[in-house]
């Protein structure tokens, strides 16, 4: 039975529209997972050329999914949103699933959550990388409202569009590509956007058997691997300056880095 949130539209009282949840057939693509970038957009970069390369000699579709944190702790969240809404190369697509630190940013814009909790995610090299400095502002206004009202302006209305838009799940034949990972023992139409996003132990610890490859990020790992069905491809890039990716093809796994 579907709760009154869950009728209109809406997560766990927060308020938020359900993310769209995407059913793909992968069986003839080449299929790039890459983990947390969190502003580190050349670290981004590095490792596009590795996965162009990767690429080349392979036939049939491409396929680049962006498991999500996009923005926070790194330093130039504002240019890797403006890169992840360019059109990725010829020959290649490209899926940009959201991450809780996107979500976060929009429960800040859309009042929901208080600056004061978004800035502990990372949030001042956001701030910093869309020309605003958060101390500064604190000195010359002393009214919090009026230093939301100039962070919300200085925000381009295109990202924050961007933002809303991007999917929560991506789900194949034989995997999933979500940003933090699933409650094995539901099935996927019954999973949370919370969850998708921000789940941790109940993921890892579960003893319930995963029906479908899990592709995530969101928890750093020192080393991107597979272990009981969840591949988790964040290697920390904004400490480590390591970004890693998964390219799945016919079933067969590949990590890249931008680190070789």
């Amino acid at each position: 039975m579907k709760t009154f949130a869950g009728l209109f539209g809406l997560d766990k009282g927060f308020g938020r529209a359900r993310r769209a949840r995407l059913q793909l057939d992968i069986s003839d693509s080449a299929v790039y997972a890459i983990g947390d970038i969190h502003g580190c957009l050349d670290e981004l970069l590095m490792l596009e050329q590795e996965i162009f390369a990767d690429a080349g000699p392979l036939p049939g579709r491409k396929l680049i999914v962006m498991l999500g944190d996009y923005i926070d702790r790194g330093p130039a969240p504002r240019e890797v949103i403006e890169h992840l809404m360019t059109p990725p190369p010829p020959d290649f697509e490209r899926i940009c699933l959201t991450g809780n630190h996107e979500v976060a940013l929009l429960d800040y814009l859309d009042g929901r959550l208080p600056l004061l909790d978004w800035m502990p995610m990372g949030a001042d090299a956001t701030l910093q990388s869309y020309g605003i400095d958060h101390d500064r502002l604190g000195h010359i206004y002393q009214s919090p409202r009026h230093v939301d009202e100039i962070i919300r302006s200085a925000i381009p209305a295109a990202h924050v569009a961007f933002l809303r838009s991007l999917p929560i799940m991506v789900e194949a034949e034989r995997y999933v590509f979500v940003h933090a990972g699933i409650r094995p023992e539901l099935e996927l139409d019954q999973q949370s956007d919370d969850d998708l996003i921000y789940i941790r132990s109940a993921f890892f610890d579960s003893p319930h058997p995963l029906k479908k490859y899990v592709v995530h990020g969101h928890t750093p790992v020192t080393e991107a691997s597979l272990q009981g069905g969840r591949i988790n491809v964040d290697t920390g890039c904004f400490y480590s300056g390591r970004l890693t990716a998964l390219r799945i093809f016919r079933n067969k796994g590949r990590y890249l880095s931008n680190k070789t």
